[in-house]
């Protein structure tokens, strides 16, 4: 298994048909508007990552480390976020529908407007996370339960 150290690097295995770069090393990379859709990033350290408006759909980023990086308007629809660390990442207007989220530590996290449909948030570590405007409907919160699928005129704020 390749561990990238650049976001040259990873794009460029990616590219060339590689997907597995668990455990890499790639502190505050730059990987803006890129795709990476179904990366096994296992364990890897992407935290202060730029990467706003990236394509992480279906990626595997089980126990990486994405603390305090942009991540706003982010695709990770079907992504496997289980127990990675987001602690203060930035996931405003971020695509996360069915979303593992499970255990993820999402302490002072921004979800600002953020897509949550349907994903799995049980167990997550949520104290201080911003959820202003967030789509919570038909996933599992923190405590185990499931939030209804309302109608979306209905289930806003009132």
């Amino acid at each position: 298994m390749p561990r990238v150290t650049t976001a040259d690097e990873l794009l460029a295995m990616y590219a060339a048909g590689e997907r597995n770069f668990q455990e890499s090393n790639l502190i505050g990379v730059d990987l803006v508007r890129s795709t990476l859709q179904d990366a096994d990033l296992k364990g890897a350290n992407l935290s202060f990552g730029k990467l706003s408006g990236v394509n992480l759909q279906g990626a595997d980023l089980r126990g990486a480390d994405l603390s305090s990086a942009n991540l706003m308007g982010a695709s990770l629809y079907g992504a496997n976020l289980w127990e990675a660390n987001l602690i203060g990442a930035d996931l405003s207007f971020a695509d996360l529908r069915e979303t593992n989220l499970h255990g993820a530590y999402l302490w002072e996290a921004k979800l600002t407007r953020a897509q949550l449909q349907g994903s799995d948030l049980s167990g997550a570590k949520m104290g201080g996370a911003v959820l202003t405007g967030a789509d919570l409907r038909g996933a599992t919160l923190p405590d185990g339960t499931v939030r209804p699928w309302a109608d979306p005129v209905v289930d806003k704020a009132e």
